[in-house]
């Protein structure tokens, strides 16, 4: 996955300090503890529910990004960046610009 973030940054000529809230895919608390030091995302916000729902599978993103939302973790204009991995190591990532009055 970190190598995965960084093509996606940098593909939009962004460093990793533009982001302001990492969303992931949380499959597993433990992995999470150990991945998230090496993303380097230090001014990011990482929104977490895996201890309070464990793996979620599929929903765990929207989930965590719909708790986040609700607790006003996002200002218009942040930068919010999810990802996500899943079997075969395949990875997946975007990036979304926050608009609370867009529908």
């Amino acid at each position: 996955m970190p190598e995965t973030l960084r093509r996606l940054l940098g593909e939009h000529g962004l460093p990793p300090e533009a982001v302001d809230h990492f969303v992931p895919h949380q499959a597993n608390g433990v992995m999470l503890g150990e991945l998230l030091p090496r993303l380097k995302l230090t001014s990011a916000r990482t929104h977490l529910t895996v201890a309070e729902h464990a793996n979620t599978g599929a929903g765990s993103i929207p989930l965590t990004l719909d708790t986040a939302h609700r607790h006003g973790a996002f200002a218009d204009g942040d930068l919010v960046l999810m990802a996500a991995f899943g079997g075969g190591m395949s990875t997946g990532a975007t990036l979304v610009r926050w608009d609370a009055n867009r529908s």
